[in-house]
């Protein structure tokens, strides 16, 4: 197999890496362009055999898989630079949320995929969000979940849930690390203990908490309900967690929400200009 990468940000470079450690791909099978050539570069001294591209149309040409790990905005412009080179055979798969995959197949010869992945995949954990254009068949499918397996719990989803899915797969663990970080440092504050004591031992917690809610069976409520002693510590906390957090993670998603519909809709007018009257 041999895979193209457009875009070798965070996320682009986050996906070489673990692809290549898990044994998933060799470095010689990947290929990679990125608008600014020297990270393109840095990846190649990193991963010898590991083909740096000047131009995107060949990091995608003849490809079995090219994944954009780009912006939005500049979804236009890759997709003008890479279809030329593209044959109905290729699988194009995006990770960017608000392009849909009707705009990959109106703009696109090949067959269209989306990926929401984590950055959890980089240690072999989590998932990856699966989305199907109607070109894709059940072999492509197949393939590429079975790609990003060596990283990942591959999940197909509806395309009409994909930001709620990425609030909780994706944005997850920046919202969950924010909760650890601001409980460290309150520990911190109030008892004077060690931070890099207190960080070690709530990244075991986290850790150990998410064993009991897959490998353990348990629920969210039910690891409330075994920790909690009726009139005990963690009960009086959590009435206090209940009171404080109220419409909180409500709020979150309508955030996430909102933005992504702006997002949504600068892809639309990029892609078929600005509507004019309804039209």
């Amino acid at each position: 197999m041999n895979v193209g990468f457009i875009g070798t940000g965070s996320m682009g470079s986050l996906l070489i890496g673990a692809f290549i450690a898990s044994g998933a791909l060799e470095p010689s099978q990947i290929a990679a362009s990125n608008r600014t050539f020297a990270k393109v570069e840095c990846l190649a001294e990193q991963h010898p055999g590991l083909r740096a591209e000047t131009n995107n149309a060949d990091a995608a040409k003849g490809k079995d898989i090219v994944f954009l790990c780009i912006k939005p905005h500049e979804f236009r412009a890759v997709l003008d630079d890479i279809r030329g080179s593209l044959r109905p055979e290729q699988l194009v798969v995006s990770i960017t949320s608000p392009v849909m995959l009707c705009q990959l197949e109106d703009w696109l010869p090949c067959k269209a995929a989306k990926v929401i992945p984590s950055i959890t995949n980089h240690v072999g954990g989590g998932a990856a969000l699966c989305m199907y254009g109607d070109r894709a068949t059940a072999a492509d499918r197949q393939r590429l979940e079975h790609l990003l397996r060596h990283i990942s719990e591959p999940i197909r989803i509806d395309e009409r849930y994909t930001r709620i899915v990425s609030d909780l797969s994706s944005c997850g663990p920046a919202f969950f690390a924010f909760f650890v970080q601001r409980f460290v440092d309150a520990a911190v504050e109030e008892t004077g203990i060690n931070r890099a004591e207190a960080i070690a031992i709530a990244s075991a917690m986290i850790l150990g908490t998410g064993k009991l809610l897959t490998e353990g069976g348990m629920t969210p409520e039910h690891i409330q309900a075994r920790v909690a002693v009726p009139g005990g510590i963690t009960a009086r906390a959590l009435e206090l967690l209940e009171l404080d957090c109220d419409g909180m993670f409500n709020r979150l998603i309508r955030t996430t929400h909102e933005k992504y519909r702006e997002d949504v809709d600068k892809v639309q007018t990029s892609f078929y200009g600005e509507e004019v009257n309804g039209q």
